[in-house]
């Protein structure tokens, strides 16, 4: 594993408890930082936290209040957030967009898309004041192609690229960089959320051959948190094993 220098950083990932967050949480501990989880599961994140090394903050990601009290409680226990890695998703239903639950396209949103909104929301003003930030939200290959039944995951991950791309802009005049990464599937507990079809079809279309490890993922992530990454904003950073072409 090479070493990826975020030293005396201070970084949050939500979603950390297991899974893509609890990897990219270990890899930015071993490359120096100091990290909180921010997860919904309390019993899972308390026992990942006390685990790797970390600090832990419950909260409802799709909840506004909910964010900005973990966030002025994060910024008063680490001082400040150099870093934020927006993971926490969940894959929704799988059904065709005439039949999908009108509650659970919400859901999805709430979760996928207004989550990572009010973290950069939240966070941004701090990381502004203090001159420095590193953002990456984890998207997916689903954002850019459409995966079908699977019309509310795709369309909340196309919305985080769109996000990070217009933050990206907004923020370039500051040294604050907004990426995302596009994974094709990694063998979490998300898989746990789908039907057996679905994931054999997304494992089909990737030239590969396999599913990305969470340890991959990481590595990308772990690099466009660094201070190496000083240029690149607004980018959408390609995990899909061969399977896009842009």
């Amino acid at each position: 594993m090479n070493q990826i220098d975020v030293a005396d950083k201070m970084a949050v990932v939500t979603g950390g408890a297991q899974g893509i967050g609890r990897a990219v949480a270990e890899r930015l501990i071993a490359g120096g930082a100091t990290v909180t989880l921010w997860d919904r599961d309390r019993g899972l994140v308390e026992r990942t936290a006390e685990e790797i090394g970390a600090s832990f903050i419950e909260v409802d990601l799709a909840s506004w209040d909910a964010v900005r009290s973990a966030t002025a409680r994060t910024e008063a226990e680490m001082g400040r957030v150099d870093i934020l890695v927006n993971n926490a998703g969940v894959a929704g239903a799988n059904a065709t967009v005439a039949d999908y639950d009108i509650d659970e396209w919400k859901r999805v949103m709430a979760i996928n898309l207004d989550g990572p909104f009010h973290c950069c929301k939240a966070l941004v003003p701090g990381m502004v004041r203090h001159g420095y930030g590193r953002i990456v939200s984890v998207a997916s290959i689903a954002g850019k192609e459409g995966n079908p039944n699977a019309s509310a995951y795709s369309a909340s991950k196309a919305g985080v690229i769109a996000l990070t791309k217009s933050l990206g802009k907004e923020l370039a005049d500051h040294d604050i960089a907004v990426n995302c990464v596009t994974p094709a599937a990694a063998k979490t507990a998300i898989f746990d959320q789908m039907k057996q079809e679905h994931i054999d079809y997304m494992l089909s279309k990737i030239p590969r051959g396999r599913f990305v490890t969470v340890e991959e993922v990481a590595a990308m992530i772990t690099w466009l948190c660094s201070s190496e990454n000083s240029f690149t904003t607004g980018g959408v950073f390609d995990l899909s094993g061969g399977r896009a072409t842009y």
